[in-house]
């Protein structure tokens, strides 16, 4: 996590882990890893894991700062009442994972297009055919009860295929994708890879030439060995900051 420079808003509860959030909301919109005003970020801010900051209702990933970000609370439902209230879809799928999973610190869910392709697939495994691939060996889960938007009947039924702390990723059948992990940088590593990794698959099948798939012992020690290679998705997360500031973006404000 980067420290975000001085700014009138610096004063605010959680500073770093928003201006950390807005970047990689700046970076999902430029790789067009984003649908509009809809999709949510989300980062508990709480040993319990219910508080959490979220992205306001109907705003642009391109525009989201870091003091536009909503303080919720998973055990408080009064927050849809609120004058500022988040988006329902939002506080239905959000507020059930940090509310169920303390472990899903972090929780991005994107409809970003090579993974929602996968996702739209009768079989939407990820089989292991190259490095990024392999990053996700018996490391996803895949819903194939789609139930319609996410309110909260469905947001607490994707939330329940989630306690496995090992399943870090859901590949969300006829939606899209979603991506939990221990901090913003962690849960944005995993989901900038994971449409790279699902664009290479798709990529793949269009060739129609058989794929070289990975045996199942070089997926899984290649997958151990990305678990935590040293500093990788905090340098990553780092450097998109540092490319930001540079061009005096207004991200963390």
């Amino acid at each position: 996590m980067t420290t975000a420079p001085a700014t009138p808003q610096a004063n605010m509860a959680h500073w770093n882990e928003r201006a950390d959030l807005a970047a990689t909301f700046r970076w999902a919109a430029r790789l067009n890893m984003h649908e509009a005003v809809a999709n949510h970020f989300s980062l508990a801010v709480n040993d319990a894991g219910t508080e959490f900051l979220i992205n306001p209702n109907q705003k642009h990933f391109s525009r989201i700062k870091a003091s536009d970000l909503l303080l919720l609370d998973a055990d408080d439902p009064s927050a849809l009442e609120a004058a500022n209230a988040p988006d329902p879809t939002a506080w239905g799928l959000h507020a059930a994972i940090h509310r169920t999973c303390p472990h899903a610190r972090c929780v991005m869910h994107t409809h970003s297009i090579w993974s929602t392709v996968l996702a739209c697939l009768s079989d939407s495994n990820l089989p292991p055919i190259d490095q990024n691939t392999a990053t996700f060996y018996n490391r996803y889960v895949i819903d194939e009860a789609f139930g319609g938007l996410a309110f909260e009947e469905e947001g607490l039924r994707c939330a329940s295929m989630l306690s496995d702390p090992a399943k870090k990723v859901m590949i969300m059948g006829n939606h899209g994708i979603l991506v939990v992990g221990k901090s913003v940088a962690d849960t944005w590593n995993r989901l900038y890879y994971f449409e790279r990794a699902a664009e290479t698959y798709v990529r793949a099948l269009q060739t129609g030439q058989p794929l070289r798939v990975l045996s199942d012992d070089i997926a899984k020690k290649t997958a151990s060995e990305l678990d935590d290679y040293p500093g990788q998705a905090e340098a990553h997360l780092t450097e998109l900051r540092a490319i930001l500031d540079e061009e005096n973006n207004n991200y963390a404000c």
